[in-house]
């Protein structure tokens, strides 16, 4: 397990690095780099001008240097003008050359400025992380039980009406993507055009009091999209375990059908499930940048959005490391947790 665990942590290393640099590299394209020229000093400058600004703010360095500054394991550049004046990387406006350190990276917790919403990216990227956790943490309380309830009581009894009832239900949910079932959900429970305003057709006061008036909408729009596919696997598994020799064996002893599903079939079922279930986190993260922004609820999924279409570099950057980090160590504990549900694995 010790060798499992540090080839997994490894290549979580050696993928973090090569998505990151994929992403530093497209972020400052040219183009994009330009339109920062432009956005941070003028909107008038010449191309010459441009280039100037680009050249005095550190741009023109090699991509792979100045992906190493901002890893934090290259030193800042730094640039002296014809006044003598010292200008570089790791330099506050208020900061003295020599009180500057040599590296400030993302390994010293230096995640740089966002130029959209003029603070701190780090402070930022983790509060907007902690709105979209509790958003999330409430798509799972929902969404979990209820696929689980569904695949189970669907693959109990394969090719009963219930089953044919419930896998309906899974299909269409999983088929309706959440901008639609959101805006039906607005139209039909928030808008006065229906006339039933049950919820609230925003969430942003929930960032600061959710409550059920203003947070069920969009819980319940990720939650829906999500519940489907969980349900399909839980039956599929369900099914595939009614029909083993040791559930028939059970059956001709005169165990009950109620003492079958729980004691015998139903730890067995949840093995598959489980993995899906990890496997939601990541896609959680991707599903909520529709739904934040259709609720206009300001968490990771609306800043991400801010930042790409602002090109602010160093939030996109933040939120893209973020966004890898969250993916891979999901991936980790599904894994892990995948090797001590089934004891196959172990053995093998």
């Amino acid at each position: 397990m010790g060798q499992f665990l540090l080839r997994r942590v490894g290549m979580m290393l050696l993928t973090s690095l090569a998505l990151t640099f994929v992403v530093f590299f497209l972020t400052n394209l040219e183009p994009n780099l330009e339109k920062i020229a432009r956005s941070e000093a003028s909107a008038r400058m010449t191309e010459e001008d441009v280039g100037l600004w680009l050249d005095r703010n550190g741009y023109t360095q090699p991509i792979l240097s100045r992906y190493g500054q901002w890893l934090g394991v290259l030193p800042g550049w730094t640039r002296t003008d014809g006044n003598g004046e010292v200008t570089g990387r790791c330099i506050a406006p208020d900061m003295a050359a020599g009180d500057a350190p040599t590296f400030c990276g993302v390994l010293q917790g230096d995640w740089g400025t966002s130029t959209v919403f003029d603070t701190e990216v780090g402070a930022l990227v983790w509060d907007k992380l902690a709105l979209t956790g509790k958003l999330m943490f409430w798509v799972m309380v929902l969404m979990v039980p209820s696929a689980l309830l569904l695949g189970i009581l669907a693959g109990m009894r394969e090719g009963s009406r219930l089953d044919r009832s419930l896998s309906t239900f899974s299909i269409a949910s999983t088929a309706t993507p959440e901008y639609v079932s959101g805006v039906l959900f607005i139209t039909i429970f928030a808008s006065s055009a229906v006339g039933l305003k049950w919820f609230k057709g925003t969430a942003t006061s929930a960032a600061e009091s959710a409550n059920f008036e203003n947070f069920f909408l969009p819980v319940l729009t990720i939650a829906l999209y999500g519940m489907g596919y969980i349900a399909r696997m839980t039956r599929a598994s369900m099914t595939e375990v009614m029909t083993a020799q040791y559930i028939r064996t059970a059956r001709l002893k005169g165990v009950s059908f109620r003492n079958i599903v729980i004691r015998h079939a139903l730890r067995n079922a949840l093995i598959a499930p489980f993995t899906v279930i990890m496997l939601q986190f990541p896609w959680l993260l991707n599903g909520v940048v529709i739904v934040e922004t259709l609720f206009n609820y300001k968490g990771f999924g609306w800043t991400l959005v801010q930042a790409a279409g602002n090109n602010d570099i160093e939030l996109l950057l933040a939120c893209s490391v973020v966004a890898v980090f969250v993916v891979l160590v999901t991936q980790l504990i599904s894994d892990v947790g995948y090797v001590f549900l089934n004891p196959r694995i172990r053995i093998a």
